[in-house]
This record gives C-alpha cells, structure tokens and sequence, in this order.
C-alpha cells in the first residue's frame, strides 16, 4: 500500500481498516487515459466521481440481460427487473441503517430529493385536513445556512413565496464553520423546518450537527440533512444522525447519473402528500378523484430510473467491500497531505478550515489574483481537472468576498502523486501569470 506522510499532530490508528490505492484506481478504466498529452489527474469528485468496473458492468449487463418496466408486469423479465430495482432499494437501507426499507425513496438526485420535502409543504399546506408538521403560512419560519448548495437554498426560497414563510439562516464564521452562536434565537417554536447540509461542498467543513438536532427536538421543528457529500465518504447512519430526511444522490459515490434517494422517516413520509401524479404512485384512481399508494411508491410516480438505480446498487456493493471506514480515514489522510502540500505554495489562500479535523476531502482556494477561470485552464492543460466557479454556493463566495473559487476534491482513487502533480501545476499557473 502507498505510504501517506501525515503531517505532525495528525494522529494515527492501526485499527482503522485500509485498502491498496493502486488495486482500487486498478478498478476505474477512465483513470488510465491521458489529457493534453498528460496522465489524467483527476481532482473533481465532489462535482462527479468515476465509476469502477464493477458498477460499469452491472449497468451493461441489466439493459442486455434483464430490461424491462418495474412493478408493472408478471412476465419473466419483468419480475427480473422488479427485484433488481427493489434489491437496490434495500442494499442502500443497509448503507445507510434505515430502519425500513420502504423509507428510501428513489430520485434522479439529491436537488429532486430535497424538492420532494418542499412540494411536500407547499401542497400541505393549501389543505386544512394536512398534518400540521407539514403546513406552512405567515409566521412560520425556515432555516438553513449560508454555506448551503444552491439545490438546499432555493427550494426553500420557493417554498417561502408560495406560503409566506419566512427564511432565516446560519451565517458562516471565518474559518469556515457554521455560526452557531445565536442557534437559539434563529431556531424556535415558530421554525417549522431546519435543512443544512452535512459536508460542504465548498468548504469542506463537516457540520456536526447534535447540537442543533437538539434545538431542532426541543421546539417541534423538523431537520433535513443534505448528505451528497458525506454519505460517498465516510460512513452514515440516519439513525444516529437523528434526522427526519435525508438526501445524496448516486453518482458522487462510484454510481450512475440519474439516480438519487430521499430517505425520510416511515411515520413522515406516510404523512406527506404526493408531489408528482401519475402512474406507479396511486392505489385507485377514479374520475371523480385518487387515492395514492404508500410510500416509496407515492414519491415515484412515471417509470423510475431503473438501471440508473441497479448500478447504485452496485456501487454500494463495491464501497461495501472497501469499507466505508477505510474510505473515511484514506480521505483525511489525502486531504492532510493536499493541506500541507498547498500551504507550500506562495499566495494560495484556502477557503474553510485549514486542518483535517471536522473537514471533508475538498478545499477550495484562491491563488492570488488569478482568476480562478485561468487557473483551471492552465492546469487543464496539464492534464490536472479541478472545478472553477462558484459551485453552487454563491453566498458562500459572497461570504468570502470572492467572486469564484478553485476546488479541488478526492475520492477513493487520489493519490498523493496527484497532490503533488496539482501543486507543481499550480507553480506553472505562478510562473505564466507573474
């Protein structure tokens, strides 16, 4: 296995399971080819990771194999089908320790997921028969935080149009971390709902959230976590998390595009009214009006993305076997190295905290006055791919007074060569802009 310099007061535990990242990278085709005459360095996968053999495979072998509709029809392949899709459903239960399978509802991502729970409130409450958790008017309050994904901010920015809620928010300290300061005056009894997300996907910070799980607990309110960037990278328990939703999506953790899940609490989810109307999601249907089925099925309505959810499946299967808590401890030694490493480099500042402790293995960063735009050209060039931009998290570039930021993010398959590959890149980027 390679051998990982941890930077000085970094601890390290010999019990902590740990996989070959050579065997692993072994897994992903996409890694052996080259960009611009450069071997690939991939440094993108908090926007997409790749997808291993094992998950390629699947997918390949599903639509030669086995296609056909779900839940539809009582024809061989049909039945194939259907317990593939719902053997999916179940492999992610147990990835994520829901108490039920009938409690993972599948999506085509983690934005749908999160919109799902706010049409949920919105068609609540237009009825005076909804359940009261979910109805929203004047007076009732929304909060989520100022380092959210855009998919975690507008949604509820909608949400508060349509019902005249009103949104209030976490601010962001400047190391990076949530404010939780004024957490008892921002959540009380007239908050309805706390959406945050678990793992930035700027900044990096891994938000613990006991706290204000708490407060959430102690005025009535609900809790949502988006998890895109934590349940692909280290592991989690919606039990222990205490949260009442829940959402990622599939191709951030070695899965296909296309495929996402909302789990949610089985009492809730029976409490929610249907967003999207169609087939698959009701039990009768009349002319003179529907009554719907129980969820899963009242939340995916239309044929589901059903290969998409089968080659998730798959990719649980295959992060299973890698141990997600092997998976954990190669990002934070990744993410140490890449932190050290990138403080070596004259002018770079970086965005959110600047240790491995309570951060995810994406730092974004700023080098000098290069606009990040021309960073990542330069560094393309060099066969190294890293995201520019605002990421879906303007306020966060707001917070920070910048108009865009560098990102670079790692995966099972990062190597320390492709750290060093990334700051010696960034030299040239010095070099051409001086």
């Amino acid at each position: 296995m390679t051998s990982i310099a941890i930077p000085e007061g970094m601890p390290q535990y010999d019990d902590v399971p740990r996989f070959d990242v050579t065997r692993v990278r072994a897994d992903f085709p996409i890694l052996d080819r080259e960009v611009n005459g450069h071997p690939l360095v991939y440094l993108d996968s908090a926007n997409t990771s790749h997808k291993p053999r094992q998950v390629l495979q699947v997918l390949d072998e599903h639509y030669a194999r086995h296609n056909a509709n779900v839940s539809r029809s009582v024809h061989t392949l049909g039945t194939e089908a259907t317990e593939a899709y719902e053997g999916a459903r179940a492999k992610v239960a147990a990835f994520v320790n829901a108490p039920s399978v009938d409690e993972v509802v599948f999506t085509k991502n983690s934005t749908e997921a999160i919109n799902i729970v706010a049409y949920a409130f919105s068609n609540a409450s237009l009825r005076a028969d909804a359940d009261p958790r979910f109805r929203l008017g004047p007076g009732d309050e929304i909060v989520i935080s100022e380092m959210e994904h855009h998919s975690n901010i507008v949604p509820w920015q909608l949400l508060a149009e349509r019902t005249g809620a009103t949104l209030r928010w976490f601010p962001v300290t400047e190391q990076g971390r949530l404010d939780e300061s004024g957490l008892d005056d921002l959540v009380t009894e007239r908050t309805k709902l706390v959406s945050l997300v678990h793992v930035s996907n700027i900044l990096g910070t891994v938000n613990a959230t006991a706290r204000i799980t708490e407060r959430v607990r102690e005025v009535g309110a609900l809790l949502l976590l988006d998890c895109s960037q934590s349940v692909p990278h280290l592991p989690v328990d919606v039990v222990a998390l205490d949260a009442d939703f829940v959402a990622f999506t599939g191709h951030k953790m070695c899965g296909p595009t296309g495929i996402g899940v909302l789990w949610g609490r089985g009492e809730l989810l029976a409490a929610m009214p249907p967003v999207l109307g169609g087939g698959s999601m009701i039990e009768t249907v009349s002319m003179g009006g529907s009554t719907f089925a129980a969820p899963p099925a009242r939340f995916e309505a239309g044929t589901p993305p059903i290969a998409e959810a089968v080659a998730l499946g798959a990719a649980v299967d295959y992060l299973t076997a890698l141990d997600m808590r092997a998976v954990q401890w190669h990002e934070k030694e990744i993410t140490a190295y890449a932190l050290d490493a990138l403080a070596s480099v004259p002018g770079l500042r970086i965005f959110g905290p600047t240790v491995p402790v309570g951060r995810g293995g994406t730092i974004s960063f700023a080098l000098g006055d290069v606009h990040p735009h021309d960073v990542g050209q330069v560094l393309d060039s060099l066969g190294v791919q890293v995201r520019v931009g605002h990421h879906c998290a303007k306020p966060v570039c707001t917070r920070f007074g910048v108009p865009a930021m560098t990102r670079a993010s790692f995966y099972v398959y990062t190597t320390t060569g492709e750290i060093d590959a990334l700051v010696g890149a960034l030299e040239q980027v010095r070099k051409v802009f001086d």
